[in-house]
């Protein structure tokens, strides 16, 4: 029963913490002038603050994919992986690090979206 507990208390947590990254979204869609596309710019820089100053790693010890999952995830994935590259090539590790530590996601979007595209037909606006 405690293994049911715990599972259920991770979820709940995962989905809460995802859900109010998605309300604060969807706020600052419905209150404010910042288009989508700005919005998602914002996020995601917050994750490189957050992984930049170590504050994320607390963040998601306590949230785990609901932190991780958004674009919050992505900006912090660029960052820890820009930082550690750079330790260890030097500066110009710093551009190459985010690209390397993210590129496995980044290429399945890709052959997702191609795999989608063959199941539907996708029309231009």
């Amino acid at each position: 029963m405690t293994v049911f507990l715990n599972y259920l208390l991770t979820y709940t947590t995962v989905f809460g913490v995802g859900g109010l990254i998605c309300s604060a979204a969807q706020i600052l869609v419905v209150k404010t002038k910042l288009t989508p596309a700005r919005i998602l710019v914002l996020f995601l820089i917050l994750g490189i603050v957050l992984e930049g100053f170590g504050i994320y790693k607390y963040i998601f010890g306590f949230a785990k994919s609901g932190v991780s999952i958004p674009i919050i995830g992505f900006g912090a994935a660029l960052a820890k992986g820009s930082i550690e590259m750079a330790r260890q090539v030097g500066f110009l590790g710093a551009f190459a690090g985010g690209l390397v530590r993210t590129a496995y996601g980044v290429g399945a979007a890709i052959v997702a979206s191609y795999l989608v595209t063959l199941v539907f037909s996708p029309k231009s606006k």
